[in-house]
């Protein structure tokens, strides 16, 4: 048959039909051009100004080590809004894949357990791990955190497999219906921590939960940039599936997708993304849920123009929200993760109202 013939990696033709009209090449420029600027503004704001001499410094071939504002801005500053741009980047790739999958611009990787699984994970680092003798250098220490929450979201990716498989093979609906099971048992682990931690742990337990990204350097942007790449040439390779996907599972069968094959590779793909930010940020949310309906309202559904679209806007949104973070309460700082809230909440309402006639 003509249908099975057609290759995992064509468009059918139906869907150039379904493409919106005027797809917008110039609000991939826009978005670029927007995060160059909030990136440059955003090293420039904080307690300790910043000079023109001080980017200089980078030029300057002395052995003087750099002091002062100079120190803040190469060592600081920048590391940090960098790495709040690549963490924005991943959690709009994997909150993209995730409505590409589910088909629903209301999911989002919290959906699949991923986030509340590294929670998890981290609590049980921080209550329970903490208190053991681990004959660990103080040099590595500080990596016990994250690889155990990374460690925690890789975990319940393998249990959503494997249990949705077991329960119902083949079926996207209930894949979001085992992610929802695991969530509240990680949701109940995580409570237990918070139960039986001490007053620091506690502390330390409940500013990891808010998300912050004080935690950022050179040598986090840098694994987490490494990590990026991949990702983005493995989803290159699915997107013209996952346009399939969007005229149902059974169209996408028809024409030679692998559906069971897809939905692995992505909930792999987002389990390792979302896990990576929410192990050095803590939880962040509503950014891979709002950045794609951003890009999707501006600019059409084609996951070729998506995905790179809610990277760019997921980088945005994070980037100003941690500046917002940083600057409202000088000298102090606010965990970013409220200032998602704050944004995503009242956005997530106004999603759920205009959906309501499909949800009905």
């Amino acid at each position: 048959m003509k249908a099975s013939a057609t290759m995992a990696g064509e468009l059918p033709q139906s869907l150039h039909a379904k493409r919106v009209q005027g797809s917008r090449p110039g609000l991939l420029l826009v978005l670029a051009t927007s995060l160059i600027a909030a990136l440059l503004l955003s090293v420039q704001f904080g307690a300790v100004p910043v000079q023109l001499q001080d980017w200089l410094t980078l030029f300057n071939f002395s052995d003087e080590p750099m002091t002062g504002s100079s120190y803040v801005l190469w060592n600081i500053r920048l590391p940090r809004a960098l790495f709040a741009v690549l963490v924005g980047a991943a959690l709009g790739m994997s909150g993209a894949l995730t409505q590409g999958l589910f088909r629903n611009p209301l999911a989002d990787p919290n959906l699949l357990g991923v986030t509340a699984g590294a929670a998890a994970a981290a609590g049980l680092s921080i209550v329970v791990l903490s208190g053991l003798p681990l004959p660990i250098p103080m040099a590595w220490r500080m990596w016990i955190l994250p690889v155990t929450a990374f460690s925690g979201a890789l975990l319940v990716c393998f249990a959503l497999d494997r249990v949705a498989r077991w329960i119902s093979p083949g079926s996207i609906v209930g894949l979001l219906l085992t992610g929802i099971a695991l969530n509240a048992l990680a949701a109940a682990v995580l409570g237990l921590c918070t139960y039986l931690a001490t007053d620091e742990q506690l502390r330390n337990l409940s500013f990891w939960t808010l998300g912050s990204l004080a935690g950022a350097s050179w040598l986090a942007a840098g694994l987490l940039l490494t990590l990026l790449l991949p990702a983005w040439w493995w989803v290159r390779r699915m997107i013209s599936a996952m346009n399939a996907l969007a005229l149902g599972e059974a169209a996408a069968a028809h024409v030679g997708i692998d559906v069971r094959r897809l939905r692995s590779q992505v909930i792999v793909l987002v389990a390792v993304l979302t896990g990576f930010a929410v192990a050095w940020c803590g939880m962040i949310s509503f950014i891979s849920l709002v950045a794609p309906h951003l890009v999707r309202t501006m600019g059409g559904p084609d996951q070729r123009q998506v995905i790179p679209r809610s990277m760019l806007m997921g980088g945005l949104l994070l980037l100003v929200a941690d500046t917002v973070a940083r600057c409202i309460a000088i000298p102090a700082e606010v965990p970013v993760g409220i200032f998602t809230a704050l944004l995503g909440s009242p956005f997530f309402l106004i999603l759920l109202r205009n959906a309501r006639g499909r949800l009905a």
